[in-house]
């Protein structure tokens, strides 16, 4: 059972789910929130505190939900408002606390929103998008990028100005310098709280305003781009993002936005995308009382290896830029290679960050299909749905390769679907069933539900301090303390035997 004070969110353990890909219960390929429902026990199993649920919302789907059409409906291949109502009651029967996807920072252009506001420049939402007049010469009113290629300015020759969109052209950034745009999306919040939802991961947390002046943006020198944010091979790592994203009005929004939440108890955890202020901006947002409880940056997300030095790098960091911040970590996600083959783990370095993971001072984010050690699936160019892939391949091949199905058992499709799935169900994968892992003691399943369960059963690991980071070659030291008992984590995060440890070691010692 989950915590019933205010503070589960400490410390606590967030299973993303992504709907298309859990359980599909009509036949149709796709996941659906019934099917989320009917695998909640499983969820519950492993011991998590809350379930993220990616969105489901009414949406061309241009973004797979990330394009949100309607804020209060339920996309007709998800299901309907009664299967999402008996979700949260399914989820609260078995102690899980339940957080929704709320994608803010733009709509898809098949909003009713966008479609008023690009009819005129009078019209009552006229100022509800991020509309600029074209510079003398016609071209663009900045020279921002999307984080999907090229400009991230769209011509529209209805109110011949030009609209931003920081993704996709057909998911134009709302205008949130506007307070009605800031109050219709409170409202919008406040109808999922009343629905029963116990918390928001925030999409794009730090994209909401943008600079009203309209300036340009710096280039980055080489030296300091980082593929964080976005792929080595896209021109939006070329500048430094100084003016279309991370702007200091977001705080007060952010913090109108808290207000909303207390009285419901809820929790949010948001998702900073900036490579150069990353965790400047998780202690602007965490570490300041009545903004957001927790939020992730990319540190773990990407990058192809992750040695012990580098995890005393990102907390140094941490300690010196954000020392009152709330971090939540994760390793794999919708959006990223899976982690086992990004860093090319064998299944014992894969439990061996897992332990460390759950031993991290912050709350923790895993990803469905994480405990199962599944890895990245290696999708033909054909089978390809997501934009951002199709865009750049073959350098990137976009985020279909970790969105495939999960697999339950050795039945058609992995038990996923009765019919050919929306992304197919790699053969690898099909070795890694919940099944069959289940029926394996040493199964990658059973280590994290082991892992996860010392996370609970130990208070300090929590909610406590942690000191003493230290790394000594492959070695990575630190200590977690509370009021109750401290534990001493020494972990070797190599293939080779080193500081009197085996390869993969995590040794814990209470005392």
């Amino acid at each position: 059972m989950t915590e019933t004070t205010t503070d589960w969110w400490k410390g606590g353990i967030i299973y993303q789910i992504y709907p298309r890909s859990f359980q599909d219960t009509t036949g149709d390929g796709i996941g659906d929130l019934a099917g989320i429902a009917q695998r909640l026990p499983y969820v519950a199993s492993l011991g998590v505190d809350a379930v993220w649920i990616s969105p489901f919302f009414t949406s061309p789907m241009k973004d797979f939900g990330y394009d949100v059409s309607d804020y209060r409906g339920i996309d007709p291949i998800f299901g309907t408002m009664q299967d999402f109502d008996w979700l949260i009651e399914r989820a609260h029967e078995l102690g899980l606390k339940v957080m929704i996807d709320l994608v803010m920072s733009h709509t898809s252009d098949q909003h009713e929103w966008f479609r008023e506001s690009r009819r005129t420049r009078d019209n009552p939402k006229a100022d509800w998008y991020v509309w600029a007049d074209p510079k003398p010469d016609g071209t663009a009113p900045t020279n921002w990028l999307s984080i999907f290629g090229g400009s991230a300015w769209q011509w529209d020759s209805r109110r011949e100005q030009y609209y931003l969109h920081n993704f996709l052209a057909s998911q134009p950034d709302l205008n949130f310098h506007n307070p009605e745009v800031q109050q219709a999306l409170l409202d919008m919040a406040q109808f999922w709280l009343d629905k029963g939802v116990d918390g928001f991961r925030l999409d794009t947390i730090n994209f909401y305003f943008h600079d009203a002046q309209l300036r340009d943006n710096p280039p980055l020198a080489p030296e300091l781009r980082r593929a964080d944010t976005a792929p080595a091979v896209n021109p939006y790592n070329h500048q430094s993002h100084r003016y279309d994203k991370s702007q200091p009005e977001n705080l007060a929004f952010l913090e109108r936005f808290a207000a909303l939440l207390r009285p419901y108890g809820a929790a949010v955890v948001g998702e900073i995308g900036d490579s150069e202020r990353a965790l400047e901006l998780l202690e602007e947002y965490t570490g300041v009382s009545g903004r957001v409880q927790m939020s992730y940056v990319f540190d773990f997300l990407s990058g192809d290896s992750l040695p012990a030095e580098r995890i005393v790098q990102v907390f140094d960091q941490l300690q010196s830029v954000a020392p009152n911040s709330w971090p939540c970590w994760a390793m794999s996600n919708h959006d990223v290679m899976r982690h086992v083959s990004r860093w090319n783990l064998s299944d014992q370095g894969a439990k061996a960050y897992a332990t460390v993971l759950m031993c991290l001072r912050g709350s923790v984010c895993l990803y469905q299909g994480e405990e199962l050690g599944l890895p990245e699936a290696d999708l033909a160019f054909e089978d390809l749905r997501d934009p951002y892939g199709i865009e750049f391949w073959p350098e990137f091949k976009g985020r279909d390769g970790c969105r495939t199905p999960m697999v339950w058992d050795m039945g058609v499709n992995g038990g996923f679907s009765t019919s050919p799935p929306w992304l197919p169900v790699p053969h690898a994968h099909l070795q890694r069933t919940v099944v069959a892992e289940e029926a394996d003691a040493q199964s990658m399943l059973h280590h994290y539900r082991w892992a996860i369960g010392l996370r609970r059963k130990h208070s300090a690991l929590r909610h406590g301090s942690m000191t003493d980071m230290s790394v000594d070659g492959t070695i990575l030291s630190f200590r977690r303390a509370d009021d109750k008992q401290t534990l001493q984590i020494r972990a070797n995060l190599s293939e080779e035997e080193a500081g009197g440890l085996a390869p993969w070691q995590v040794q814990i010692i209470e005392g």
